[in-house]
């Protein structure tokens, strides 16, 4: 991962640019089944595989789509050097998402991140969208497209209690 920061001038030039890439990353088995548990959602094409193997598809399991879209947390950490001058980075949500292909369980999995638009608001705080696209590995087709909404909060806002 690059520590690197980057000021708010040089992210500004890269608007319409990929800006990041994650590594690849092994969607198990297990981590599928301990997805299924946090969320309370059991279905068997994801937890049950000679079941999914014999009545879908796929061949086997596969992992939630919400899943897949919560690894972007991670794969935009490793991949998308923060901004100078802010202490945090949250979600602000989507304006887009679509699942494109179904994540078998073993397949490997990387995000592209195109900043696609960066604004300041007068607080400070930095509104950048992402035009994001998980790849899978070996496949044409990806799992997902999505326009992630973020926030970068300055230090004096972070450490401020929720309202």
């Amino acid at each position: 991962m690059d520590t690197r920061r980057i000021s708010i001038e040089e992210a500004q030039a890269l608007i319409g640019q990929e800006v990041g890439v994650s590594r690849w990353r092994t969607v198990s088995q297990e981590m599928i089944d301990q997805f299924a548990v946090a969320t309370d959602d059991h279905q068997f094409i994801h937890t049950d595989p000679e079941r999914a193997a014999s009545e879908t598809p796929y061949g086997g399991t596969i992992a939630h789509g919400f899943l897949t879209l919560s690894l972007l947390s991670t794969m935009i950490f490793e991949a998308v050097p923060p901004l100078e001058g802010t202490a945090m980075g949250v979600n602000y949500g989507f304006d887009r998402i679509r699942f494109m292909n179904a994540v078998r369980s073993g397949a490997r999995i990387r995000a592209r991140f195109v900043l696609a638009n960066l604004k300041v608001r007068i607080s400070g705080v930095a509104e950048m969208h992402y035009d994001v696209t998980v790849e899978i590995e070996n496949s044409a087709k990806p799992a997902l497209t999505a326009r992630w909404l973020t926030l970068a909060l300055p230090p004096e806002l972070a450490s401020q209690p929720a309202s």
